[in-house]
């Protein structure tokens, strides 16, 4: 019957699983007579391009963009999320960084915030891991130790604006109170930089003997006192401005002076010795 035993129309019975001949001569082979032509595979058309061989995929392309924009323009051509995707995208070469940048900045607001979140909120960052946290937090150092740098050159007290940029880079987003001392040689340059006490979100113990003891041993002459309000308002406590005076009274005894005690809030700072509080 037909269609039972593989009839040809005209009646013939032919082998169902017979292998079809291939093409032989130049024809079937490549430019070379190596063998078969790739199949889907035609000839290549003028001023087309293999898939291959095209744009990279759209995450690669978009790096590229916009690391000529940034080496041409400079970094104010840059968006936030953007250099938040360059920062990532340099310890996470293999994933598109946008998303995650854009959940940084949904969850801390702004590049900086990003960068100088504390370890265990940016921990919970889905996505973001140590590489990327080490990153962030590698552009925060380098941020400290260009400000740092820039008062090592010279007279500190002359130099007052970029003091402020570097203690409000190294306090303004902390959130909870540290209090830092400056200590200074005979003409007024940085010899160190130090953490004198950790405390709360308003609240920092503070040991006047042990400022001015840690004084000697480095040969410093004079000191700054410098804290962070969490609140992000640098109005100076009552408890604030007692414990300058006594902070003071310590250091005028060993032949210290205490130049000043500057308070860091979020985009602000209050210096007691220009409002007459010291």
């Amino acid at each position: 019957m037909p269609g039972e035993g593989g009839f040809a129309e005209a009646g013939l019975a032919l082998p169902l699983s017979l292998p079809l001949p291939l093409p032989s001569g130049p024809a079937a082979s490549g430019p070379r007579g190596n063998g078969l032509r790739r199949r889907g595979a035609g000839p290549s058309l003028p001023g087309l391009t293999p898939a291959a061989e095209a744009a990279p995929p759209g995450h690669l392309g978009h790096r590229a963009r916009m690391r000529q924009r940034l080496l041409q323009a400079g970094p104010e051509a840059v968006l936030d999320h953007e250099l938040l995707e360059m920062v990532l995208f340099l310890a996470l070469p293999r994933r598109d960084t946008k998303p995650l940048a854009r959940a940084l900045l949904a969850r801390f607001g702004s590049f900086a915030d990003a960068v100088a979140a504390p370890p265990a909120e940016l921990r919970a960052v889905e996505g973001l891991g140590e590489a990327g946290m080490a990153a962030l937090k590698t552009v925060q150092a380098a941020a400290l130790r260009l400000a740092r740098g820039a008062l090592r050159q010279g007279v500190l007290l002359d130099r007052w604006d970029r003091l402020i940029d570097y203690l409000t880079i190294q306090l303004a987003r902390e959130r909870v109170e540290q209090l830092h001392v400056l200590y200074l040689d005979a003409r007024n340059h940085l010899i160190a930089d130090e953490v004198a006490g950790r405390g709360t979100v308003n609240h920092t113990p503070v040991y006047p003997r042990e400022l001015v003891r840690r004084a000697l041993e480095l040969q410093a002459t004079a000191l700054i006192l410098v804290h962070n309000h969490p609140s992000g308002d640098p109005t100076p406590s009552r408890a604030d401005i007692e414990m300058t005076a006594e902070v003071k009274a310590a250091a005028a005894l060993l032949g210290l002076v205490l130049h000043d005690h500057v308070i860091i809030g979020n985009g602000r700072h209050v210096s007691l010795r220009q409002a007459g509080l010291l």
